[in-house]
């Protein structure tokens, strides 16, 4: 297969390539530590107001400490706190970001769990994956849509690579993993899911003719941050360590380029799947690259969003 030229030339998408943020708006959910604390590093510094969504306030409060120091004393950044595990918890975070901004920009669902070791049920009755990776921003980009939609913002969704191991489709008739429970296979089908219900919320607004909201996809590659380390088991954080000293790997900063690109570049083909062009997709120039089709299969794909809206309650109103 032919490599498709990438859109941003040799080097593909870097920050250098994002214009001025100045006035702009951007939710993180995930902030403390990895890709979505570079993202949240690389907006301020670019001038744009940054909310930040994570679980932990001590760790919320360090982390824009950390950002001070980094970008500077003045910088517009402001924590709310949210657990994606706890539906409650997100509709109330939901609501102080709606009280807190007038326009949202950009929400860029960078938060996740992985490879939790045993399997665990959220307080919503989910599958922990599937519960915080999905369920939870489900609720938080429908009830965010609206300010989203007056704003002519964006949802960027940061997937996986793992979309494409697994079993590759939605388990209707087990998703929480009552049989046959692996931390990879619940892990794969929580960030299928995620990416699915992007391209179904583009068939939904395309349908509706609704060209105030884009939606993205796009996946960090294969970067060094703390996820498998905090919720893996310890075999994964083995061969993560051994990986991490590989040139298979790339620095936190390079993982969240996709997500920038997503949440700020103009020009952006919404069909396509965003991340590093190299090999495997893990490491290389960031660009657009192709996406498997099971990712964008209709019928399952329209499934899950109705079964979501069920489990949630969250009517989305495109």
């Amino acid at each position: 297969m032919a490599m498709q030229k990438n859109q941003f030339g040799k080097k593909g998408w870097t920050p250098e390539l994002m214009a001025d943020q100045t006035g702009k708006t951007f939710v993180i959910t995930g902030t403390t530590s990895g890709t979505g604390f570079e993202a949240a590093r690389i907006l301020l510094s670019k001038g744009a107001k940054v909310i930040m969504l994570n679980r932990n306030p001590k760790k919320a409060e360090e982390t824009i400490a950390r950002l001070k120091a980094q970008v500077g004393i003045n910088i517009p950044v402001k924590a709310i706190q949210m657990d994606l595990g706890s539906q409650k918890s997100v509709k109330e975070a939901a609501a102080e970001v709606i009280e807190n901004t007038n326009k949202i920009d950009a929400l860029i669902c960078n938060a996740a769990i992985a490879q939790v070791p045993k399997r665990q049920l959220t307080e919503n009755g989910w599958e922990s994956q599937m519960g915080v990776n999905y369920f939870g921003h489900f609720t938080l980009q429908g009830l965010l849509f609206p300010l989203l939609e007056k704003s002519k913002g964006r949802i960027v969704t940061v997937g996986s690579l793992g979309y494409d191991m697994g079993l590759k489709t939605i388990k209707f008739n087990d998703l929480n993993w009552e049989n046959d429970y692996t931390p990879n296979d619940a892990y794969s089908q929580s960030k299928l899911a995620q990416i699915m219900t992007i391209y179904e919320l583009q068939n939904k607004l395309k349908h509706s003719g609704n060209t105030n909201v884009k939606a993205y996809a796009c996946h960090p590659g294969s970067s060094r941050t703390s996820l498998i380390s905090t919720s893996g088991s310890l075999l994964m954080r083995i061969i993560f360590g051994i990986m991490k000293l590989s040139p298979l790997t790339q620095p936190a900063e390079n993982g969240a380029y996709p997500s920038l690109l997503c949440a700020t570049e103009p020009y952006l083909d919404q069909e396509r799947f965003y991340g590093p062009t190299g090999r495997n997709n893990w490491v290389g120039p960031v660009g657009a690259h192709p996406i498997k089709p099971h990712a964008k299969n209709k019928n399952v794909a329209e499934k899950l969003w109705k079964l979501s809206e069920e489990e949630t309650g969250i009517k989305w109103n495109i």
